[in-house]
């Protein structure tokens, strides 16, 4: 089952690569203190994102992993988010 969680946590992050702006905007709105830089730098990298949420907010790996994936399960990722699909919700 975990294997299954993470082939479908990947394909939620091949989908937010894909569409990179869009998906700066959630992270920002959760992760407030994260900076324009910092996004870019992050360009829809998963770990990249969790080691800029434990370098600006001063977590540990096991806290920011916890949030993150929190935040993942809350966070609807779907191919409707890619451009010129429209939202089924």
């Amino acid at each position: 089952m975990r294997e299954q969680s993470n082939q479908s946590r990947s394909a939620n992050w091949d989908i937010a690569k894909g569409n990179w702006k869009q998906f700066k905007g959630r992270i920002k709105e959760r992760w407030g203190d994260l900076t324009d830089d910092n996004l870019d730098r992050i360009e829809g990298n998963r770990d990249k994102l969790l080691g800029a949420i434990q370098e600006t907010y001063g977590k540990s790996r096991k806290e920011a992993e916890e949030e993150l994936s929190r935040w993942e399960q809350d966070t609807r990722f779907s191919d409707s988010d890619l451009p010129g699909r429209d939202r089924l919700n």
